[in-house]
Order: C-alpha cells, then sequence, then structure tokens
C-alpha cells in the first residue's frame, strides 16, 4: 500500500494550509469572543473551491477526493475549529445526502448551489426527545395530494441560520416500528411554516451557527422525497458514516493545532535556565501528543481513503471519529497544562483548542455511540 499523498493532493493541502495561517487564523479570537460566523471568509473559501471538494465538476465540484477533502477539513480546523465544523457540516450532512441519495433532478438542482457555496447547505436530525436513539424521531410527515405535510422541530443543528438547503428527517409510516417509518426530505428556507431559530451560546466552536428547526404545517411537494419513502434512516446513517471522517479530520486538526502551539510553546519558554521542552516531563507530553496525533491521522486517512475506494467504511470512520476526538481533547489539555497558567487566559489559543474539541466527541454520534458502532461489527448483534 502507498499512502504517500499525490501531486494535486499535496498541492490542495499546501494551499489550503496557506489560506488558513494567512487569512484565518488572524480572525479566530475575534471570530470564538464574538460568536461571529465569518460569512466573508467562507465567501473566500468558495472562491478557492473549497465548498464543493468531493463533488464531481459537473455538478459543481472540485472533483478531488474524500482524503482531499478531510485534510482540507483538517488545516481548517487546525487553526479554527468552528470554520471547520461549518464546513464539514455544509459538505457531509448538507450536500452529501442530495448526491448520494438524490434524484438526478435533485443533484442538478441543488448540488451546484451548495457545491459552489452559493449556498449553504444542513442536515436536521437531532429532536429533543431523539439524539443518539436517532430512530425516536417524533418530526411527522403526513401524505396529501400534493406531497407532504411536515410538524416538528430539530434542534443542535449546524449552520442552522446560514443555510437556504436542508435535509430533514419525519416519520412517514405512523404504524412502522421506529426507524423503519422514516423519510427524508429536502426543505428549502421561504417554504410557509419552515422556520429557523438562533441557538442558545455554547462552550466552543463558537464562530459555527447552529439553532432549531422549525416545521409548522410546511407543505413539501413530492419531488423533495429523498432516498425513496421509508428511506430516511438508511440515507442518515449512510450519511453519518461519512460524516465521522469529517468531524474526526477536524479533531485531528484540532489536536494538531494544540501540538503546534505547545512545542512553540515549550522551544520558547525558560524556566530553571532552559526551555521547558528540555525538561523531560514536558518533552514526554509532547512525545504522546505526536504519537496520538500521528495515529489519529493514519485511521482517518484509511476510512477516506477506504471510502474513496468505494469499500466498506463504517467501522474504520467510527474508530478514526473516536480516537481522534478523545486525542483532540487529551492533546488540548497537555497544550494549557505545558503552558502553565498562561494557558488558562484566553489571550493564549490553547483554552479554546479545549473548548472546540468538546464537540468532536459528541456531533455525529458520541464516543459511546461510536464504541456501540464499533463493538457491533466487531462481536455482531447479541441480542
Amino acid at each position: 500500500m502507498n499512502f504517500d499523498l499525490t501531486e494535486e493532493q499535496q498541492i490542495l493541502r499546501d494551499m489550503v494550509r496557506e489560506f488558513a495561517v494567512k487569512e484565518l487564523e488572524p480572525r479566530t479570537a475575534e471570530i470564538d469572543r464574538d460568536s461571529a460566523f465569518p460569512l466573508d471568509l467562507f465567501q473566500r473559501m468558495a472562491a478557492l473551491g473549497l465548498m464543493g471538494i468531493p463533488w464531481p465538476e459537473e455538478y459543481g465540484g472540485a472533483g478531488a477526493d474524500v482524503l482531499s477533502y478531510a485534510m482540507t477539513v483538517e488545516e481548517i480546523s487546525r487553526v479554527c475549529g468552528s470554520t471547520g465544523l461549518s464546513l464539514a457540516a455544509h459538505t457531509s450532512l448538507g450536500t452529501y445526502p442530495i448526491f448520494t441519495h438524490g434524484t438526478e433532478a435533485q443533484k442538478k438542482k441543488y448540488v451546484p448551489r451548495l457545491a459552489s457555496g452559493e449556498t449553504f447547505g444542513s442536515f436536521g436530525l437531532t429532536e429533543p426527545n431523539a439524539g443518539s436513539d436517532a430512530g425516536g424521531t417524533q418530526t411527522t410527515a403526513r401524505k396529501t395530494d400534493q406531497g407532504w405535510v411536515l410538524n416538528g422541530s430539530k434542534i443542535f443543528i449546524t449552520n442552522a441560520n446560514q443555510a437556504t438547503v436542508f435535509i430533514v428527517t419525519a416519520k412517514t409510516d405512523f404504524k412502522a416500528k421506529r426507524s423503519r417509518g422514516i423519510s427524508a426530505f429536502i426543505l428549502e428556507r421561504g417554504m410557509p411554516g419552515f422556520s429557523t431559530q438562533k441557538g442558545d451560546e455554547k462552550l466552543g466552536t463558537r464562530g459555527s451557527d447552529w439553532g432549531e428547526l422549525v416545521m409548522e404545517d410546511v407543505e413539501v411537494p413530492e419531488e423533495n422525497l429523498v432516498g425513496g419513502l421509508h428511506q430516511g434512516f438508511k440515507v442518515f446513517m449512510d450519511t453519518l458514516d461519512g460524516g465521522r471522517i469529517s468531524i474526526g479530520a477536524m479533531a485531528l486538526g484540532i489536536a494538531q493545532g494544540a501540538l503546534d502551539k505547545a512545542s512553540e510553546y515549550a522551544k520558547t519558554r525558560r524556566q530553571f535556565g532552559k526551555p521547558i521542552g528540555a525538561h523531560q516531563a514536558v518533552a514526554f507530553q509532547i512525545a504522546d501528543m505526536a504519537m496520538e496525533i500521528e495515529a489519529s491521522r493514519h485511521l482517518i486517512y484509511h476510512s477516506a481513503r477506504l471510502k474513496d475506494a468505494h469499500r466498506p467504511f463504517s467501522k474504520e470512520s467510527a474508530m478514526g471519529k473516536l480516537y481522534a476526538s478523545e486525542t483532540a481533547m487529551r492533546a488540548a489539555d497537555l497544550a494549557i497544562q505545558i503552558h502553565g497558567g498562561y494557558g488558562y487566559l484566553k489571550d493564549f489559543p490553547v483554552e479554546r483548542y479545549l473548548r472546540d474539541a468538546q464537540l468532536t466527541t459528541i456531533g455525529e454520534g458520541t464516543s459511546e455511540i461510536q464504541r456501540l458502532v464499533i463493538s457491533r461489527q466487531v462481536l455482531g448483534r447479541l441480542s
């Protein structure tokens, strides 16, 4: 197996890294402090082709692979977890279901707008009473002569107030048991009865927009049904498998950013007459961070390569997301410890890395759900 990046992948990675360092990083403290969604930076990312990396050129995308997309999320998150999260949600959650499970008419109508960055995409799955238990969806879709009427709400939805195209799940067969009666629909901002509300203030990823989707007798045409009637659970499980690669890449970027800052500080901060990195206690912490980050990178890149090869990757993406997210938490925590009292101040970015990292252990399935996915793949269903 050849793990070298292609020339095209290296060029893309270097371009994204340059953008992140020169244009994004100077704004990250402001984005976090003000909970400010950086629309102008996303417009710049759209001009660079970063909003549609894995989609074919015929649909307005860059025609690159999943690994290139994962590296893009990693490099962006290396300096700003908020921006990495919104990009990941737009691509893996807001666009992927339409491109993969949509009809040709749906793909032609929506994907070019999403891939170009003309609009943001969003994915409505989580509800007040349906989080990890996604099969417990209570949003309803009732059949009419013209299509469907949706009622319900979704919470914790990334890009809720920025997106104009949404994928939402709703119960369509009220007699079917749980997940078997769920379908997926495309909603557009402006549909009568459909509204969004700003989310509460967050611990981290504060510059990534989130909120609630509210559906009150929203009339949705039949052609907006995605993936077939009662196939919504299959659609969103497949979507989440791929989304775990991107959230894992986000966690990987945060972890790498924490290591970068800790290493810089360990080289320049002097105590007891020498750089603190010369002290074994600190040097070993740096070594542990570097080792776990490299292992995370191999897991994430491996799952991306499997997806690119159209091979099963559900277990591997869960492993990558789980390990990278928990690595990000450990790396950010150690980065604060290495900075000492300064790490506890907002003047230094490492405290933000810790707050941003926490999201990666929750979004796209909690760490507990990842362990459930992995164990079922290893053991099978035992009950």
